[in-house]
């Protein structure tokens, strides 16, 4: 960057700043300065300027349907140049808004209110719901039978080493 300078004798000449070896003159312009002091304001709003960097691994952003919902109710009440700067606060693209008014038509946003993500619960039926609770009784009471028969072989297998008389009824038969 050259200026040109008037010198005290009304003579033109050139002023060249002074550079280091193979440095640039000027800040790169993918950062600039990277320390926090030297940040650049703009002037008279008191608020940073935004990072220009672009990240490594860009974000996928995910809007929820009261969001999309929202912005559509604006978009809808504003004039042209209103959609326009709704886009621009919101940082959203015009295919978006396409895309989520095609959504709105075809009632799709409505099914994303509820925000659940993922395979949805088979329905059941009270027939199903009626027979794993007369298998879980079965099995309960199967273990309280075992326990009941070895707790009589153990008193039968007492009363014999005591020599105590055992008293066995008569099986019922159902004829």
């Amino acid at each position: 960057m050259r200026k040109t300078q008037v010198g005290e004798q009304g003579t033109i000449g050139l002023v060249v700043p002074p550079q280091s070896g193979g440095e640039r003159s000027e800040p790169e312009r993918s950062g600039g300065t990277t320390s926090p002091s030297a940040a650049a304001r703009i002037p008279g709003s008191g608020s940073r300027v935004p990072d220009p960097e672009v990240a490594a691994k860009p974000i996928r952003r995910h809007h929820s349907a009261e969001y999309k919902l929202r912005i559509l109710r604006e978009a809808d009440t504003c004039g042209p140049g209103g959609i326009a700067a709704i886009l621009r606060r919101e940082g959203l693209y015009s295919s978006a808004l396409t895309t989520w008014r095609q959504q709105r038509e075809l009632g799709q946003l409505a099914g994303l209110a509820t925000g659940k993500r993922g395979r949805k619960p088979e329905p059941r039926s009270p027939l199903t719901a009626e027979n794993e609770r007369l298998r879980r009784e079965n099995e309960r009471l199967q273990k309280r039978l075992k326990q009941a028969e070895t707790i009589i072989d153990v008193q039968k297998k007492l009363c014999e080493i005591l020599g105590l008389p055992v008293h066995i009824p008569p099986e019922e038969t159902n004829e």
